[in-house]
């Protein structure tokens, strides 16, 4: 199995791999990467070193991958020796804001109200027209709110545009929600779709905090969103995990703000709570095997572990480990940073108030305050 990124998604998806007998291969520029320590081969190169590609290419029977910002190029060079699932018009799709949001368009799918901007004049035009409570993101290379200006009240379109510094980039209506939800589903070689329980999620300072699973939503919107979530795997044709992201708005409505194809930070509960986890459900896609069962074992709260944990140093992982009903996953990086996700912690209960009670009390003993 070849795995392109050797993040922490790349590390739990050899684990699961391994776990099923598959050997894991992984490509990956940094040596010693997430991924890297418990593949059986880490090939460290450029992206666009089409040598290396091959060869790792070559060295597996399959082809996957766990982040999005891989370029297209490496995907094409990969396809020329092995499958690649998903498929990289997949990730062409989904690795840039506004391909995506025209894919969500043409295909009738709901979202925010959108304009693709390029200048300051055409940003100019777009909030005549849409108004200056919105939100400007860069159309490549925006995760965790990165590459993203909101913008109120009287707003100078040549400043934004200066302090933007990006070519491009998707002007956004604001969308006033009560919450945020997201939705991993899984797409076979023979388009069966099967989809995970919806995770509330909340976030700080734009980085996921805590995945809430059941979600605390009325059976209805997480029908729905499982529905368009499967509807739109479908549409791009996915071979493997597609993870979709909601807002739910004050009137009760769901707009899809992104999608990630691949495993998601959100999805990370169904490791230690599900029958099947995400990375085993992404290893039996793209090696054409029967999907697993999604089911929901206990209710869960995941919460994610980032480098601010480490100011006073290495943090005490016993008042984790103490805790009978949390599991600690670290993702094996050497140096923390404000910011970077670290590891995580599920706590599983009988309810999902009795796990945020829990999961509070051990940010409070490890003095991470909210």
């Amino acid at each position: 199995m070849g795995i392109l990124g050797g993040g922490q998604l790349g590390r739990m998806f050899g684990i699961a791999a391994r776990r099923m007998g598959y050997s894991v291969h992984a490509f990956e520029p940094q040596p010693d990467s997430p991924a890297g320590q418990i593949s059986d081969v880490e090939i460290n190169a450029a992206y666009t070193d089409s040598v290396a590609l091959e060869s790792f290419a070559r060295g597996v029977d399959v082809v996957s991958f766990e982040f999005e910002n891989i370029p297209r190029s490496a995907i094409e060079v990969a396809e020329r020796v092995r499958t690649v699932r998903p498929r990289g018009e997949v990730l062409h799709i989904c690795q840039n804001r506004e391909r995506e949001k025209m894919f969500l368009r043409a295909n009738g799918f709901p979202h925010a109200p959108f304009e693709v901007v390029d200048s300051a004049e055409s940003l100019e035009a777009a909030l005549q027209r849409r108004g200056t409570l919105s939100v400007l993101k860069t159309a490549d290379f925006g995760y965790d709110g990165k590459g993203q200006i909101k913008l109120e009240g009287v707003v100078d379109g040549n400043a934004v545009w200066e302090k933007f510094g990006a070519p491009r980039g998707v002007l956004e209506q604001w969308i006033p929600f009560e919450a945020e939800l997201s939705v991993v589903v899984a797409r076979g070689v023979d388009g069966a779709t099967v989809a995970f329980p919806p995770a509330e999620n909340i976030h700080k300072n734009h980085i996921l905090d805590l995945s809430i699973v059941p979600a605390q939503f009325s059976p209805g919107i997480s029908e729905e969103a499982i529905r368009i979530a499967c509807a739109i795997a479908s549409a791009l044709d996915v071979v493997g995990l597609l993870a979709v992201e909601f807002f739910l708005t004050r009137e009760g409505k769901l707009m899809v703000n992104e999608l990630a194809p691949r495993p998601h930070n959100s999805g990370h509960y169904t490791f230690d709570a599900c029958v099947t986890s995400q990375f085993e459900q992404q290893l039996r896609a793209v090696c054409g095997l029967p999907l697993g069962s999604p089911d929901l074992l206990s209710p869960v709260v995941m919460w994610n572990l980032l480098g601010d944990l480490w100011k006073n140093g290495e943090p005490d992982w016993n008042v984790i480990l103490s805790e009978p009903r949390a599991r600690l996953h670290l993702y094996g990086k050497a140096e923390a940073r404000p910011g970077r996700k670290m590891g995580h912690v599920c706590v599983l209960a009988e309810t999902t108030d009795e796990a945020l009670k829990i999961i509070g009390n051990l940010k409070k003993k490890l003095g991470y305050l909210d």
